[in-house]
């Protein structure tokens, strides 16, 4: 089928309303991390030097790259005297002691809810514990979580290599999980690593960022009464992949794009509803390329989902605030 017939089909048959999830996009670490590096750029000009993806999105990424963040992934690619950005996702304590050594003014964009399992991490480990975090193999986040520590923390992806793990003792043995997976996945690997160790420590607070979960409970609050999903984010995002596996696993349609050029007409033939949402690092004005999009597409109205509204909202680093 042509895109025009495509197009043509779709007009006809589809749409009476676009479902916007709620909450959806930016959560305060992503707005608080972009703000750094913008706030940094304003006091001390570019370019300013930002390890690794300030946040998943890559429409985020250039934004900042046109403003003049330099984004690098090995110190060595930083000059002497730069200022140097630690991403939102965090970085390992090797990372952290190598850039103080080379004199960079650094700033750190770490969420403060990973931040909040690195300082857990040190805390218990001091007092003898072992881990097992529960995460994807290559993250980011998951690789500066890991490097908190020379040894004695085991990853696990799934339920089965819970089987396989094998810590030096189980008496003193703690679980963490990255903050940006699937709610229930990490459930269900935390449920087998309990059965496995009993005596195993759980964190005293959910590790899965409130973020994270609330964009997954408003996922599938809104699954059941669409005929399709739309995720907007970018292929790198965690958060974003969850939302859209969460939306397939409630038996709905979902796809995710990084922008609003990659939707496909031939997604929504047939469609009465479409629900949206956007992952934690996706702006607003994608979600607002993407209503248009669909509106052009035919759809006639876009209604927005009751929610939690987000209210959290955390400090910039000394030196960047204001009153400095």
């Amino acid at each position: 089928m042509t895109q025009e017939m495509s197009n043509a089909a779709l007009k006809e048959g589809f749409g009476v309303e676009v479902l916007l999830a709620e909450p959806r996009g930016f959560c305060a670490g992503v707005d608080r991390a972009i703000e750094i590096v913008e706030k940094a750029l304003a006091k001390f000009g570019a370019p300013i030097y930002v390890r690794h993806e300030i946040v998943h999105n890559t429409y985020v990424v250039n934004d900042l790259k046109q403003k003049g963040a330099i984004f690098i992934e090995e110190l060595d690619d930083v000059p002497p005297g730069a200022t140097l950005i630690f991403s939102a996702h965090g970085v390992s304590r090797a990372t952290h002691q190598e850039a103080a050594a080379r004199g960079f003014q650094i700033f750190d964009a770490t969420c403060p809810l990973v931040t909040k399992v690195h300082v857990e991490v040190a805390k218990l480990h001091k007092e003898g514990y072992e881990f097992i975090m529960i995460g994807h193999k290559g993250h980011p986040e998951v690789e500066g979580t890991m490097g908190q520590l020379d040894s004695g923390i085991h990853l696990v992806e799934d339920v089965e290599d819970v089987a396989r793990v094998n810590p030096s003792q189980t008496d003193k043995l703690a679980v963490v999980t990255q903050t940006t997976l699937s709610v229930d996945d990490a459930a269900e690997i935390a449920a087998a690593v309990k059965a496995r160790f009993p005596k195993v420590r759980e964190p005293k607070q959910q590790d899965i960022c409130y973020a994270t979960q609330n964009r997954q409970d408003a996922v599938k609050l809104m699954s059941p009464q669409v005929d399709v999903v739309i995720v907007v984010g970018s292929p790198t995002s965690s958060n974003s992949n969850r939302l859209r596996e969460v939306a397939r696993k409630l038996g709905t349609q979902s796809y995710m794009v990084d922008s609003a050029e990659e939707l496909q007409a031939d997604w929504f033939e047939g469609c009465k509803r479409v629900g949206l949402t956007a992952g934690a690092s996706a702006p607003e004005i994608l979600v607002k390329a993407v209503i248009d999009r669909i509106k052009a597409l035919g759809a006639v109205s876009v209604r927005k989902m009751d929610g939690i509204q987000e209210t959290v909202k955390s400090p910039l680093p000394k030196g960047l605030r204001v009153d400095s």
